[in-house]
């Protein structure tokens, strides 16, 4: 969802949480949570132009489900992924390991020496 989304009021620079769209057939406005994309057709509302909505006499208003139409958080998902590996690394510091040049310059049990380089079994197969 996109927390930078205002509301489409004239006037009102608060963040848009819910979404409303008519349905001209039937005589309804549908109000519910917060579209993923902005629409064409529909408006972005703040919660206070949400909860205050009124129609045309005659008409419906339909209020879908909702979180009760509470603003979004201010930052990025991408922020909420960062800091939740964050939080692992802090739990689960990585431990150290031996390096890999270390271990194959080192001759197997009851192989000669033959040189200072050759292929670890399983590394050189692509």
């Amino acid at each position: 969802m996109n927390a930078s989304r205002k509301c489409t009021k004239t006037a009102c620079a608060q963040l848009a949480v819910a979404t409303l769209t008519y349905a001209y057939a039937d005589r309804a406005a549908v109000l519910g949570p917060l579209a993923t994309y902005a629409e064409p057709h529909s408006y972005d509302l703040c919660s206070e132009h949400a909860i205050r909505l009124t129609v045309p006499q005659g008409w419906e208003v339909v209020r879908l489900e909702g979180d009760g139409y509470e603003p979004a958080p201010e930052y990025d998902d991408l922020v909420a992924v960062v800091e939740a590996v964050r939080e692992v690394r802090d739990i689960h510091p990585p431990q150290p390991t031996v390096a890999r040049a270390a271990v194959s310059a080192m001759p197997l049990p009851g192989e000669q020496r033959r040189g200072h380089l050759r292929v670890l079994p399983g590394l050189g197969e692509a």
